[in-house]
């Protein structure tokens, strides 16, 4: 099993210390979020490898040493202001805290994903050129791999278009990106790709490969898994996760985001949040059906 900490909300950032107790009593409660009675029940003995996903790092950096799988960061570093993601720390300390974890656990196993990428008025493509660039020449031998996604039109994405003041893509903004983001990551020795998206830019030099492929699992645990089932169009094909998250329990509240649409339960489900409960919000109650997942 690989645990994915997580997609649905930022973990890392928020709720480390809870984490870090779950970890170590051995065992973590996770609420289907389409069933709300089904709990399923992770013991991390049965856990072969760990992906954590953040746009904040810091809070698990001194925890690292304990954890006995194998780990893969992807650390979410996008330019945009308080404007859009009006929680996010500041960039130039996320950047210090990635060289840490480079230090700790190797370049290879530290993925920045520059996602998702939007143009408007304010974020052009001159400001996306300038800010990349930046971004790869600071963090030139600590990363080797950046993945990059593109806007999609999320439920959350619709409510805030009066702030993201979005344009539409065009051939000429992925042949911008394809080209520009492909000789900046080339001359700082780094590959960069796409993230499960119709355009894969490989025509302008981006790889095609999988934000975590079932090569690299098995090259971290000396296990095969199953590659994701289909999703959006096409097929994803990552190796499957279990996702340990909620959605609606992210305060960095990025006004792009896809796994929080509605601020006040948000604020609702983080006031329910326990750090000593089994369960990432709430708890445990006599109507759950608990499942040990294998």
């Amino acid at each position: 099993m690989i645990l994915n900490i997580s997609g649905r909300t930022d973990i890392i950032a928020f709720y480390s210390n809870w984490f870090q107790k779950r970890y170590t009593e051995g065992f973590v409660d996770v609420r289907n979020p389409f069933n709300k009675n089904l709990v399923s029940r992770i013991y991390f003995d049965d856990v072969d490898a760990i992906l954590f996903c953040t746009k904040n790092p810091e809070p698990i950096i001194t925890f690292l040493p304990k954890i006995k799988q194998p780990i893969i960061f992807h650390v979410t570093l996008t330019p945009y202001k308080n404007d859009i993601e009006p929680y996010v720390p500041s960039k130039i300390k996320v950047i210090e805290n990635i060289k840490k974890l480079s230090k700790i656990l190797g370049k290879e196993r530290i993925i920045i994903r520059y996602d998702p990428i939007f143009f408007s008025e304010k974020y052009d493509h001159k400001y996306h050129q300038k800010a990349f660039e930046k971004l790869c020449s600071l963090l030139d031998g600590y990363v080797e791999k950046i993945i990059i996604s593109f806007l999609d039109e999320y439920k959350n994405v619709k409510k805030n278009q009066n702030i993201l003041k979005t344009q539409p893509f065009t051939q000429k903004d992925y042949e911008f990106l394809g080209i520009v983001f492909s000789k900046i990551a080339l001359q700082h020795h780094m590959t960069i790709q796409t993230c499960f998206e119709e355009k894969t830019l490989i025509e302008y030099g981006f790889i095609k490969g999988e934000c975590f492929s079932k090569e690299l699992a098995f090259q971290l645990t000396g296990k095969t898994f199953k590659k994701w089932t289909a999703r959006k169009e096409g097929k994803c094909e990552c190796v499957q996760m279990v996702d340990i998250g909620s959605y609606n329990t992210c305060s960095h509240f990025c006004k792009y985001c896809y796994a929080n649409f509605d601020e006040k339960m948000v604020q609702k489900n983080t006031s329910l949040h326990d750090e000593n409960s089994s369960l990432l919000i709430g708890h445990i109650k006599e109507t759950d059906q608990i499942k040990v997942r294998k």
